[in-house]
């Protein structure tokens, strides 16, 4: 099963506060914090999500056709977390809503255009 999804940025400061912002909404918190490599998750053994400067030292790129989604609780916390995203500094991929067979979720990329998602199952 999945440990741990990674994006890369070439913005380490930038991207660093605007997932230690999101991350924060989410209950999550740094569970490895290194030079180069930062990961967060809610309980010491769930799956997480990272950040890290390419080990290459080349620059980050987006993967076209990768994305990394969050689930949360509620159609709410997909609401508003989306929000929190755009006033980051992240841009629209998708607004908030039902996408179908109880599916309700949201779209965005980050400062660096990985594309993500928040969604729940209603």
């Amino acid at each position: 099963m999945i440990g741990y999804a990674c994006v890369g940025t070439n913005d380490w400061k930038r991207a660093l506060a605007f997932y230690d912002a999101l991350m924060a909404e989410m209950g999550a918190k740094r569970a490895l914090d290194y030079e180069t490599f930062v990961a967060w998750n809610r309980r010491k053994g769930e799956p997480a999500f990272a950040l890290a400067q390419p080990h290459n030292k080349k620059p980050a790129t987006i993967g076209n056709g990768s994305m990394v989604a969050f689930q949360v609780d509620k159609p709410a916390q997909v609401d508003a977390l989306y929000k929190k995203a755009l006033a980051l500094g992240g841009t629209d991929e998708g607004p908030p809503g039902d996408r179908g067979d109880g599916y309700y979720g949201a779209y965005f990329r980050d400062l660096d255009g990985n594309k993500l998602n928040f969604h729940c199952w209603t």
